[in-house]
Order: C-alpha cells, then structure tokens, then sequence
C-alpha cells in the first residue's frame, strides 16, 4: 500500500513540476466580477481548464488588474482571503480545492517518526504533514456534520490552531453565555462568554468538537483544522430541560472565573421568590444575596459591603440609572419581562467600569426574537405589565416593547375613607428595544427608557419623579483576534414637590441631573493566555442642586434658583486576562480616571486653618462657563486572581481602588428621591476607596451544591457626611454643612446553594461591620469626639434563606426567610429646663439601634400544562408577604409633648399581605 501511494504522488510531482516549469505570462483585467466569472475568462482568453464545485463560491465581486504575471500569481489574489487552494497540472489544467492542499511530494517524516531540522536548527516532528480525513465508526444513528476550517498552507509549521467563533439561539439570534465547548478524547475545553464567543487552540487536522450546557440542546461537529478559522453554532433551547435553567446555568463560573465578589440574578429565577403585592423583583432578589443590603421595606438604594446607596453605579443597558425603584422602593422600576439578568460586581470590578466606590449592577435587557412575534403578560392586585417581541426583518433586526402600570389611583378613589380617597399612588415605566445584526461583523442594539411616579403622602403635596435614559452599542468584529464596542448614552433624573395648602406659602420645587457619555471598549485576543480589554471613557454632567417658585398668583414665596454645576470626567483602562497555567488564571486592570468640576460659578474661599463658615470667608471666586474650577484625578487598580486546588475548588484574590466624584446630600438612612445629587468642587473632594477580598469557592456531586465563604475588609476616604441638624436642601453654601472622613468596613459572606432537585434554593449569610470616622481640629466639625461609630447603614447580622419545592413539574411551593439586625439610631437620653423652655440632650451619633428586623413569605405556584403546541404557557403566584405579622420598625423618632419625650416607630407592613397574580407568555 505504501508503494502504491508513492508512486501515485510521484506521478503528481512530475505532473506538477512540469505544470510549474512551463507558466506563461498573461495580462488580464477583472472588473466587477465573481470567482467563477474570472475563472471563466481565463478558460476563454488563455485556454486553461479549472475543475471546481460551483456551489463552493457566492457571488461576492472582485477588482484586480494582471499585466505579464504567471497564473500562480493570478491564483494567488484571486483566492486570498478565502478558504481556497489550487493545483495546477499539465495541460492547463487547474484542480480548486476547498481548504486543503494537493500535496506534490512526502514531507520527510510522512513514514514514521522521524525528525526533520530546519535551517534555524529547530526539530520539527509534524512539519507540512498532509491532513487525511479518516472515516468516522460510530454508533450514533444521527449524522455528525462534518466541516473544514481554514486555509492549509504547507510552509505553515504549526501543529495547533486557534478556532473562535459565536454561540447564539437558532430561532432568537440571541448569544448564550457560559456554554462548554469541549475537544472529545481531550482536557482542552473553554466557555462562552457574555457575548456568546469563545476562541479554542485545538490540534491540527481530525477533531470531534461537542457543545454543551444545562437547558440547551447539544451538539457534536467534526471539524477539520486546517488553519486559524472560524465557527459559529447554532443552539435550539431543550424545552424538556427548561426547569434546569433556572437553577443550573452558569454555575461553573463561581470556580472557574477569576472574579471575585461577584453575583448574577436572572429574571426568570425571580419568579417564585414571593415578593409584596406579587410583583417580580430582580433588585429585590438581590438583597437575599451576601454582602447586600437595604435599610428596610419602603428604602430605595442598596447598602454593598457597608457602602453608602450612591456608591452603587446602576446601569441599564450602559446608560446610568439614578433611581431605579417606584413609590420608595416598594417596586423595581424594571420591567422583569424585559429584563434578561443582572451582574453584580462588589469585589472584582472590571476597569472599564468606575465613578461608585461599592459595587456595579449591570442591568441587560432582552434581544427581540428574530424568527417569530412573542409576548408575555401579567396582572396582579396593583400592577400590569406587559413585553412584545417583535421581528422586524426576519433573521436580521427585532424590536422588544414593554410597559407597566399601576391602577392603584382608581383603587384609592374607590374607596369610602375620605383621606385615602384624597391619596395620590401611582407610577409606569416604558421600555423599547431594537436590535439588529448588520452583518456578520457588525451588530447594534438601542434602548429607550422612561419611569415616572407621581404620590401624594398628605392632601396638600404631590410628589413626582422620573428616569430618563436612551443608549446605542454597536458592536464591531474586525478579525478573529479583535474586536469593539461603542456606546453612547444620556440619563435624565429629576424631583420635584407641589405644596399647596391652606396658607399662602405654597411653591413648586425641583432639582434633577442629567449626563451624557460615551466609551469605546476594544477586546484584543493576543493568545491562549492573554485577553486584552481596553478603551476610553468621557461623562458631561450637569447638576441642577435646585429651584423653589411660588405656586399660584397668591403665594408669598420668594423665588430662589441655585447655581447649576457643571463636571467633566473622563478615563483610560487596561486590563489583561492572562492564564498563566491550567490553575493558576489572573485579571489585571488600571485605569486612570479624571474630573474637572466646570463653571460657571461664584465660589466662597475660608480661610486657611478656620472651620468653614459665614464668619471665615475671607475672598469670592468668579469661575466663568466652561472654565475650570478644580481638578481631580488619580490611578485605579482592579486585581483577581483564581488558582485551582482541584477542578471543583478554587482560591481567589482581588484587590479594587476607585474614586467617585458624584455624592448625595441627604440626612436620611437611605436613599430617597428627594436626596440631591452633588458633584465635586472646589471644597468637596472625590471620595477614595481600596478593598481587599479573598475567597474559597467549592462545588460538590458536579453543580448540584455551590459552597463560597469569602471575606473582605475596605477603606475609604473622603466619605461625606452632615453636621448635626445640618440645612442641606437649597443651600447656596452647603459646603459649610458637609464633613468628610474616614470609612473602613470588613466582613464574612457565606453562601450554599443547591442547584438540583425538588429541593433548590441558597442559605446567605453575612457578618459585616461599617464604621464612619468625622474628626476635625474644631469642635463644631467633630462627630463622637472624633472617634469611629456605626455608619447609618451598619447591619452586623444579615441572614437569608431562599428555597422553592417542586411538588410536580407544574406544582411549587416557594418560602422566603430574612433576618437583619436593627439599624442605629441615635435616642434622646435626657432633658433640661432652662428660662422655662425643655430641651433634649441626645446620645452620641448611632449609638443605639432600632429593633431587629425578620420576615417570612411563602407563595405557592401554577404552571399551565407543558404543551408544545399552545397558544401560551401560564402561570399563576399565591403568595403571603410577611406570613408572621411582624411590625418590623422602618423608623424610630421622637416628639417632645407637653415637655415630655415620647417615642414613636413606623413601619411600612405590619400585617400579612396576601397577593395572587396571573402571568401568561405566548
């Protein structure tokens, strides 16, 4: 049989040798013409004959000139850039071949081991080794496809080769995140990443390629390497795994990925934790996670790692949302139909993002399908909401479109208890989204969001808010090794109040702020070990601190309009993911970030070494527009590492510094929409912080149980607070209320998950503590005589425990557990008469805290039938809020009666609430 292929080939050679001996120069021009048109011409003009499969080649046009050159060179730019070769033999006759190589003679080695050096002395063992297809035994009655990737080049030495490429629903077009790809009979393997690519180093030549995740449908593809290439893959969702979607993608990321301190809510996990009034809350699910807390229900904001609610930066599709609750926090201000998932980052955030000093929450929504109308629809005792998906150009572009209301005002005016009825509680969001694939290198997604509220707590003042944001990303991929992403965004937040009562002191008030950025992210694939993410950012900010009007012709109000204030920032990052080995894997980021706090404005200067008041101004600044009134600016570091004890159990490090230049001004526990947004300037500096984390992440019997214990310890700089009985609302000078000090906070997370079976759902555990240091050389800017106390947001003990028991496929019971030790409070301890009037004497700051908080909820849920042929899928939640009827504190404060302190609490719920809703998706 060797003798045989020998002389075969040597025949080849000869024919080849003498094909090449014997080219003729030709001069031919191609303009505007297919492959094959070209390859026609030269049959024509020259007297050549090409044998090629025509259904190889697509009409793609091309433009070349020849002017006395060989065929081969004619051959050469025709076919570059694609995935074809050629062989030429006597006679004129021309063989196309579709990625491999017609070989004219036997490497060296072709028979046995033997080892050829090159002319730089190297030994090469596989050097132009022809590819040969072997014929496939296998027991499988379905048929494997098998395809061919890249351009054999038979000067090209390399025994590997990198295959890449995109994972993608086959009816939505969407991209699916975390899907294993494995070389069959191999260790090597790789996952998708949040844009469903991956890249892979596999042998040269035979390769069975397989795909799989939780929820999906899997697939195996023989692919013969040739060269670098590309292949994308199609997913179809297994609707027999649907269940194990919910509870077990994605689950190998807690140990394989570097990141430390991170968390991922999806939308649908959302769905049978019982929530009030039965509403799907994505932020809410949140909080039952370690490391993340609210000051109690009726609380906008979120407390990360002993964080105050502005450090958090709250991302929509890219675009800033400042306020992302309805009426307090009682509902998420995200519609859950249109929302896909949520990545928390509170202890390894990626350079690109900056400007919060806790945490990022990174808020996705959903891709349109692009094969078929879809929808889903929901209506509870308060709220409705509804989602449509909708293809626009089939395959190409979609369009999602969602809405929610509640019908809460036409509930209040129903009802015979006069000052209920006078009651203002209402809110809606809207929410569109289009996305549309250019090509296959070209993507772009824009989004479009509006919120508003509008509650009236007393007959006399109505209360409004609302977000604005519009953002657009286009995605571009250059080559296998590069690509990027550029979004522009603009957010929009505004409050305002109308007082209008018996007297003639009423007035309308209003603040708001508005931004507008840009960053441009670039992705480069510099090898199997490193992954290069970098980019530029920019941010206009515009802030208006306040205005107050007289309401109506009678009101004796006088006007007052602060200042707007103006910031540019700006920054450059660099991150490097780089495998160092099979266990040991490193994330290093900077990035260095800038603000210029921009005029106009007139700026009081004290005076050097006095504290700050009306009394120590000694000089008035005139900073004119655009012109700069302080800089500020400094170098952010982002480090994790991850090492691998086994292949289930991994240790890992991070290290986060940040600077934010955007503070609230408010006196409250926790973020509400009358806080003020305040920028740095000439008095107020940028808060700093630096963290510290390490963690140990474990899963057991495969994914079925996900141990973390991870722990952390933070400083910050600058953190601003408020004097005692501080002015902070339209204050033309509110530097002389503002302290800044010193933050540290450190804690312990522990979480376990169970990921499978009837029984699923996580036990969080956190101990944490968050102190706050105000010290100063005078007196009137001292806090606690200057010494560490509990921060307002300071909850040692926080305990979750979340667990859903599937009866049947169709039948679920879902329970609900939280325990938070009391927030501080600072109590009167005392009181005095003097000249005939009662005073109080308080405590320090937070020395004391309000009662512990606890709660229990249980719901129970319906699905429809699991038809595949149905008009729609249904489901129903029953669920009782607060099943226990505690009277969980929100609140403690006190009045002073007839010279006597008396002591009052307020709760939002302090009764079970029972809710059923009614969900359909079609």
């Amino acid at each position: 049989m060797r003798k045989l292929i020998a002389i075969t080939l040597f025949m080849v050679s000869l024919n080849f040798l003498n094909a090449q001996q014997n080219q003729d120069l030709i001069s031919i021009d191609f303009n505007d013409i297919s492959r094959t048109d070209a390859m026609h011409q030269l049959e024509e003009k020259f007297n050549y004959q090409f044998y090629f499969v025509k259904e190889w080649f697509s009409q793609e046009k091309i433009n070349i000139n020849f002017k006395n050159v060989t065929i081969s060179k004619v051959l050469n730019q025709i076919f570059e850039d694609t995935n074809f070769n050629y062989f030429i033999l006597k006679n004129k006759g021309i063989v196309i071949t579709q990625n491999r190589v017609i070989y004219s003679d036997l490497p060296d080695n072709f028979f046995g081991n033997k080892k050829v050096i090159d002319k730089n002395n190297r030994i090469e063992t596989e050097s132009a080794r022809p590819v040969f297809k072997n014929k496939i035994v296998s027991s499988n009655k379905t048929r494997t496809e098998t395809v061919s990737i890249g351009k054999e080049n038979p000067l090209d030495k390399r025994t590997k080769y990198k295959l890449s490429g995109y994972i993608r629903d086959s009816k939505t077009g969407m991209p699916w995140s975390n899907v294993s790809i494995v070389v069959k009979n191999t260790v090597l393997g790789v996952e998708t990443d949040k844009n469903g690519y991956y890249q892979i180093t596999i042998p040269r030549g035979y390769n069975t390629i397989e795909t799989s995740s939780i929820g999906l449908g899997k697939t195996q593809k023989n692919v013969i390497i040739y060269n670098d290439g590309t292949l994308n893959i199609n997913l179809s969702e297994n609707i027999e795994e649907l269940d194990e979607i919910i509870v077990s993608s994605k689950q190998t990321s807690n140990v394989v990925d570097s990141e430390i301190g991170t968390n991922e809510v999806d939308s649908e996990k959302s769905k049978n934790i019982p929530l009030v009034m039965g509403e799907r809350n994505m932020l809410k699910v949140a909080t039952a996670l370690p490391g993340i807390t609210t000051a109690g229900e009726g609380s906008s904001g979120f407390n990360v790692r002993g964080g105050k609610t502005d450090q958090n930066l709250i991302l929509l599709d890219n675009a800033v949302l400042y306020n992302p609750a309805h009426f307090f926090g009682i509902f998420q201000a995200l519609n859950p139909f249109t929302t896909k998932n949520i990545k928390i980052y509170k202890g390894s955030v990626p350079a690109q993002f900056g400007g919060r000093l806790s945490s990022v929450f990174d808020i996705t929504t959903k891709d349109g399908s692009l094969d078929k109308f879809k929808g889903e629809a929901s209506i509870g005792p308060v709220t409705g909401n509804i989602a449509l998906e909708i293809p626009i150009i089939k395959e190409k572009a979609s369009l999602v479109l969602g809405g929610r209301s509640t019908y809460s005002n036409w509930i209040l005016n129903s009802l015979d208890n006069k000052s209920l009825k006078n009651s203002k509680a209402s809110f809606y969001d809207l929410i569109g989204k289009f996305n549309a694939k250019i090509d296959s290198t070209n993507e772009v997604r824009a989004t479009a969001y509006y919120s508003n509220d509008d509650f009236s707590i007393t007959s006399d003042s109505v209360y409004g808010y609302n977000n604005l944001l519009l953002s657009v990303l286009w995605n571009k991929k250059f080559n296998d090794k590069n690509s990027s992403s550029l979004s522009i965004s603009k957010s929009q937040y505004k409050f305002n109040i109308n007082y209008d009562g018996q007297s003639n002191d009423n007035f309308g008030y209003d603040y708001g702020i508005d931004e507008i950025g840009a960053k441009l992210r670039l992705v480069y694939l510099h090898s199997d070990k490193h992954k290069f993410n970098y980019g530029v950012s920019v941010k206009k900010y515009e802030v208006n601190p306040g205005k107050k009007e007289p309401l109506g012709e009678n009101s004796a109000v006088i006007p007052l309009n602060l200042e707007n204030e103006y910031g540019l920032e700006s920054a450059v990052f660099l991150e490097d993911g780089y495998k160092i080995n099979n266990k040991f894997l490193i994330n290093v980021g900077l990035r260095y970030s800038m603000f210029q706090a921009l005029g106009s404005s007139l700026t009081r200067v004290y005076e050097t070494g006095q504290p700050r008041n009306n009394e120590t101004v000694s000089d008035t600044l005139n900073f004119g527009k655009n012109k700069t009134i302080k800089n500020y600016g400094g170098l952010e570091t982002r480090l994790s590492g991850r090492y691998l004890l086994n292949k289930d159990f991994s240790i890992k490090l991070g290290y986060n510094s940040a600077y934010q230049y955007l503070h609230t001004l408010s006196n409250n526990t926790t973020l509400s929409p009358i806080d003020t947004w305040k920028l740095s300037d000439y008095h107020i500096k940028p808060q700093k912080s630096q963290q510290l984390s390490l963690g140990l992440f474990k899963n057991i019997n495969g994914n079925d149980y996900e141990l973390s214990l991870e722990g952390y310890y933070k400083k910050s700089e600058n953190v601003p607070d408020f004097k005692t009985g501080a002015q902070l609302l339209l204050n033309e000078n509110v530097e002389t209320e503002i302290l800044q000090g010193k933050g540290k906070a450190y804690g312990i997370e522990f979480l376990v998950k169970k990921n499978k079976g009837k029984l699923s759902g996580w036990f969080a555990y956190t101990y944490s503590k968050s102190l706050i240091k105000l010290d100063s050389p005078f007196k009137e800017e001292q806090i606690n005589n200057g010494n560490y106390f509990p921060s307002n947001y300071d909850k040692p003990h926080n305990l979750n425990i979340v667990s859903n028991f599937k009866v049947t496929r169709r039948f679920s019971f879902s329970a609900n557990f939280e325990y938070q030790t009391g927030r501080p409070v600072t109590y009167p301890i005392g009181n005095f008469d003097y000249q005939g009037d009662t005073y109080v004497i308080y405590s320090e700051r937070n020395k004391f805290r309000i009662p512990d908080y606890y709660r229990l909820d249980l719901s129970f849920n319906i699905e429809g039938n699991h038809k595949l042929k149905k008009l729609g899928h249904s489901y129903w939640n029953i669920s009782v809020y607060n099943v226990l009827g505690r009277n969980n504190p929100y609140s403690v404060f006190f009045v002073t009666e007839n010279g006597n302190v008396k002591a009052y609490k307020s709760s939002i719920f302090s009764v079970p609430i029972p809710t059923i809703s009614y969900n359909i998706k079609f």
